[in-house]
């Protein structure tokens, strides 16, 4: 089965792939940084600002995908200092409803143009 690309206004690609691919039921969201689409920057301010610019820029993709943040089943976190974790996880918290999608948190010697985090999900079509 042939890939079927899923494109957001809301997110910015800084190299050449998808936001998402939507194959056989599973979609498949790129990393996202906390690039602001309207500016093509990095969002200004802490790890709490830019966690929930990179989780706007998914959600997204998310609703270019006829989906809702309730349909991810797995997020991958990349922070590139793990002592931002808590913080990150504060942001976190807010954006999905019990039960939580299983997750990895993984810290990084770096991310694209200078970012502190980028987040990626596997979302499920019901």
């Amino acid at each position: 089965m042939a890939r079927k690309a899923i494109t957001s206004k809301k997110a910015t690609s800084v190299g050449p792939y998808s936001h998402g691919i939507d194959s056989e039921g599973l979609v498949f969201l790129s990393g996202q940084t906390p690039i602001d689409s309207n500016t093509g920057k990095i969002a200004e301010g802490d790890i709490a600002a830019q966690t929930q610019q990179s989780f706007n820029n998914l959600f997204g993709v998310l609703q270019a995908a006829g989906l809702e943040p309730d349909d991810v089943q797995k997020v991958n976190v990349y922070l590139t200092d793990m002592n931002d974790f808590s913080i990150m996880n504060e942001i976190y918290q807010k954006q999905f409803s019990q039960p939580y999608p299983a997750r990895t948190t993984i810290g990084v010697a770096s991310l694209p143009l200078g970012a502190k985090i980028e987040i990626e999900m596997i979302a499920r079509r019901k």
